[in-house]
C-alpha cells in the first residue's frame, strides 16, 4: 500500500510563490523517482517536474523551467514543488506521483511509467 498526500495549494496572486509537499507513506521499501504533474481545467495532465531519488537528476517541462524548483528529502519520504513567479496560466490541481526503481538516476516525465498517485492540491492564480 502506497499512499501520497499533497499539500500547500491555494489561492495567489499573479508573481507570488508556493511551495507544494507530497509525502509518500508505504511499507514497500525501495527507492523511486518522484514527479510533479498538473491538469488545468478542460485540459490534459502535463509534465511539470520530475526527480530521481539521488536527488542529482531532475528535469523540468519548458513552461516551468527557471520559476519552478523539485527537491526531495528522502529521509522525510517527501518530495517538494518549489513555485515562483506565478502566472495565471499555471492554475491546476498539481498532483504528485511516484515510480519504484532500481535506477537512483531516472526521473521519466511520462504519467504512463508512475504506479502511484496523489489525489492533487489545486492551485489557483489570479491575475
Amino acid at each position: 500500500q502506497v499512499q501520497l498526500v499533497e499539500s500547500g495549494g491555494g489561492l495567489v496572486q499573479a508573481g507570488d510563490s508556493l511551495r507544494l509537499s507530497c509525502a509518500v507513506s508505504s511499507r514497500t521499501f525501495g527507492t523511486y523517482a518522484m514527479s510533479w504533474f498538473r491538469q488545468a481545467p478542460g485540459k490534459e495532465r502535463e509534465f511539470v517536474a520530475a526527480i530521481a531519488w539521488t536527488a542529482t537528476v531532475t528535469s523540468y517541462a519548458d513552461s516551468v523551467k527557471g520559476r519552478f524548483a523539485i527537491s526531495r528529502n528522502n529521509a522525510k519520504n517527501t518530495v517538494y514543488l518549489q513555485m515562483n513567479s506565478l502566472k495565471p496560466e499555471d492554475t491546476a490541481v498539481y498532483s504528485c506521483a511516484v515510480l519504484y526503481t532500481g535506477n537512483f538516476y531516472y526521473a521519466p516525465r511520462t504519467e504512463e511509467e508512475y504506479g502511484y498517485w496523489g489525489q492533487g492540491t489545486q492551485v489557483t492564480v489570479s491575475s
